[in-house]
């Protein structure tokens, strides 16, 4: 069976269930400076504690719980459905998934030019 795009153009399943993502869906992963920012942390060090991403992520206790609740609910769970992320919710680790290498080359020019790119 093989799946077209979804409405949003996120997704092209294979027959072998494999994921591939369209350019619109790695544009719109790294529109959102939280995932962008998880992102980049897993370039440099995979696997990642998922409590050190969120305390990356915040200044304060009342942020750090805030964030928290958006990695479980939002940003985790949309990398991990377009396999970018490995989410193991037990041991609370995330590591690079089988798609995280398409988004590679995007996330080292972003690295690359960090200077040369708005804050954000």
């Amino acid at each position: 069976m093989v799946n077209r795009p979804t409405e949003r153009g996120a997704l092209d399943m294979a027959p072998t269930d494999s994921v591939n993502l369209t350019a619109d869906a790695a544009f719109g992963l790294l529109a959102n400076l939280y995932r962008r920012q998880i992102l980049m942390t897993l370039l440099d060090h995979n696997p990642e504690d998922q409590t050190s991403i969120s305390e990356d992520l915040t200044t304060n206790d009342t942020e750090h719980e805030a964030m928290r609740v958006q990695l479980n609910h939002v940003h985790l769970p949309k990398l991990e459905e377009l396999g970018v992320i490995d989410w193991n919710r037990d041991a609370h680790v995330v590591t690079r998934g089988p798609t995280f290498e398409e988004l590679r080359p995007l996330l080292e020019l972003i690295n690359q030019h960090r200077d040369e790119l708005p804050d954000g």
